[in-house]
């Protein structure tokens, strides 16, 4: 039986069994919904939060929803568990690392497992082993560099398989990372606000608005054309579930010029892109261009429309000698690769550390405990 790959963020649950080419065959709601123990449906509308950005933050709600996808959605059977690998978010508490291993070890009673950094696994997907990431995700916008070093055990021959973060051969520069509590949330809420400023009259849930954001943002081609559409944008009617219409113009430029204008958000930061060049710059100036030439996009907010044009013409515009380059998935990896890149990356190490044994094992586990991840995995 394959390894089962996990990618859980704060939005979305990625998870299926290690096939590299192929999509996670479970893409779902990280959200919960609780029910009341009677078995009432009174305050079915209940939610609930597993992970906040990018952390596990409950744990009975986190067992309640691996229960669902491996057994129920993956068929793992009671008494015959497998494998599994878990990517790994920046900057995750060593405690948070311990009480997931506990968790899979002890009440799922998986035979073996791993866990790799988000960003490295992003580089994988894309064939690189060295590069910059910007994780743009619904809870975080992480930029991260990262480097393989001859001390890593595995060796992921990446071109033989089919949050920024700076990675030179496999290992993060932490460094260099930067990570910010700002991502596609933010952005529902600066929708929700620009919304209501043009349609007063309408109630918005949020619900309505992550759909809105999600059909109509996009990003203007620069802060020129940006202006031009605050002075003058074709609007679009939309309705609402509830039989409400609404009318969007402008608003749909503010949420990805947001990004590279951290200001309309109130906040006194520099762009995405001027983020990205300063985590490079903190890099030794030998391995520059290793990463300007692998910068890779990931994150579900990343796939916005413009939002790529946006930023690779951001990059030719820097002032700095420091100027980024895109990475272009490989034609055989699956489309919208953008929202489950740390997915396909985990696949393809899966695919290497599970048959070399260099996952920790259950009797690894049971002599040494939960803290012996930390050696057998980062």
């Amino acid at each position: 039986m394959e390894a089962v790959v996990v990618d859980v963020g704060s939005k979305l649950l990625k998870a299926g069994f290690a096939i590299p080419d192929q999509a996670p065959s479970m893409i779902i709601p990280t959200q919960m919904k609780r029910m009341p123990e009677d078995g009432s449906l009174a305050d079915i509308s209940l939610s609930v939060d597993p992970v906040e950005r990018g952390f596990i933050r409950d744990w009975e709600a986190m067992e309640d929803l691996l229960h669902h996808v491996l057994y129920t959605g993956l068929g793992w059977e009671i008494g015959n568990e497998g494998q599994i690998l878990f990517t790994d978010p920046l900057s995750t508490p060593k405690a948070v690392r311990e009480q997931l291993v506990q968790l899979l070890f002890e009440t799922f009673n998986i035979s073996g497992f791993y866990a790799s950094e988000q960003a490295v696994l992003s580089l994988y997907a894309v064939g690189r082993i060295s590069g910059c990431t910007v994780d743009v995700g619904h809870g975080k916008i992480v930029i991260k560099s990262s480097f393989l070093v001859t001390c890593k055990q595995q060796k992921v021959d990446v071109k033989m398989q089919r949050y920024c973060t700076p990675v030179i051969e496999g290992a993060v520069q932490h460094i260099a990372s930067r990570r910010f509590e700002i991502g596609g949330i933010e952005l529902t809420k600066l929708l929700a606000q620009e919304l209501g400023k043009s349609n007063p009259i309408v109630k918005l849930n949020t619900s309505d608005v992550e759909k809105i954001k999600e059909q109509y943002s996009c990003c203007a081609e620069d802060d020129v054309a940006y202006e031009k559409t605050q002075q003058s944008c074709q609007e679009e009617k939309h309705t609402l579930p509830d039989g409400q219409v609404i009318t969007i113009g402008r608003e749909r430029y503010t949420v990805g010029e947001a990004l590279f204008q951290p200001s309309i958000l109130g906040l006194e930061a520099h762009g995405i892109v001027e983020q990205l060049v300063r985590s490079i710059s903190s890099v030794s100036s030998e391995n520059h261009r290793q990463l300007l030439e692998n910068t890779v996009l990931c994150g579900g907010t990343a796939s916005m429309t413009g939002f790529e044009d946006r930023f690779q013409k951001e990059a030719s515009l820097c002032s700095s000698a420091i100027r980024p380059s895109l990475v272009k998935p490989p034609e055989y990896m699956p489309e919208n690769l953008t929202t489950y890149s740390a997915w396909v990356g985990g696949a393809i190490l899966a695919k290497v550390v599970f048959p070399q044994n260099q996952h920790m094992t259950k009797a690894d586990y049971d002599e040494t405990g939960p803290s012996i991840v930390h050696r057998k995995c980062f």
